[in-house]
């Protein structure tokens, strides 16, 4: 079992230090590939995905329930523990709602299951893009317009996919072939961007970002424990589930702290911390869902 564990993620902890370390010595200018990545390489991973033939959007319905819920939970919890703690709720709530599902999320479901676990894991992921870009940007600033949310190429991505699935439209097989190739470029490059983003990092607020780091994971874990008991998942889902309530704080989230001003010291010591503390939450959580 341990061997197992680290066979799936030396590829991802590998491709991530390998960026740390180039960040350090060679301090890159990845803002442009990482553009490129969110704008190109990661929508046509999710259309491809989405488009496919076996992909059956109303199977998908209990996952998107169970995602939505978890989410929601988390940012229930994330509030109270602000309350408590005296962090305040727009500082802790989002990275406790918002996971690392794309840097981590989508290179740990296929290395861990196979290709079969991504389309599942995109879903997820495209979930918590949804209500992130709306939500996770309306809590920061309420200024926020929703009809925004369509301007970011995942979520037209994700349409365009729905669409072509639920009419059962055939894309040319070499064009879909050549959108997949696309989009294979876009899980090695979050990674090493990843690595790259956590060397630029500086922790500050070190108390703060180990509270979140680590109330994160825990939080996730026990909610899809729970959201499990009530939604009846294949055995894959199950385990994606628990694996993406252990995922650390999307790098996003730091991203958007720091456009709305909203304590990004804070926020990137968490994110900082949350993904290097995953070198012990994700290996709890393969633990528990792998034979």
């Amino acid at each position: 079992m341990l061997l197992r564990i680290v066979e799936i993620l030396f590829p991802l902890f590998s491709i991530t230090a390998l960026g740390y370390f180039v960040g350090r010595r060679m301090k890159p200018d990845l803002s442009q590939a990482n553009k490129l990545n969110m704008d190109v390489f990661v929508p046509a991973l999710v259309f491809a995905a989405l488009a496919n033939k076996a992909f059956d959007v109303g199977a998908f319905m209990p996952l998107i329930l169970a995602s939505t819920l978890m989410m929601v939970g988390a940012g229930l919890a994330g509030w109270g523990l602000a309350r408590l703690t005296g962090i305040q709720p727009k500082t802790l709530v989002p990275p406790m709602m918002f996971n690392n599902c794309g840097n981590l999320g989508l290179p740990l479901a296929v290395l861990a299951f196979g290709e079969a676990a991504l389309a599942p894991m995109v879903v997820m992921f495209m979930v918590s893009n949804l209500i992130h870009f709306s939500f996770g940007a309306w809590l920061l600033d309420h200024r926020v317009r929703f009809y925004m949310l369509w301007r970011v190429p995942s979520v037209m991505a994700t349409a365009l996919g729905l669409s072509v699935s639920l009419t059962h439209f055939e894309v040319w097989p070499p064009l879909l072939t050549a959108i997949r190739m696309l989009g294979e470029i876009s899980i090695p490059l979050m990674l090493f961007g990843l690595g790259v983003r956590l060397a630029e990092s500086r922790i500050g607020a070190v108390g703060v970002g180990m509270f979140g780091a680590v109330a994160r994971p825990l939080v996730g874990l026990a909610l899809s424990w729970m959201v499990l008991q009530f939604i009846d998942l294949p055995a894959r889902e199950q385990a994606l589930v628990l694996v993406f309530g252990a995922l650390p704080p999307a790098v996003l989230n730091f991203m958007f702290a720091e456009r709305y001003s909203q304590e990004p010291d804070k926020v990137a010591s968490m994110v900082l911390i949350g993904n290097l503390a995953a070198i012990v939450f994700l290996p709890l959580a393969l633990a528990l869902v792998l034979d």
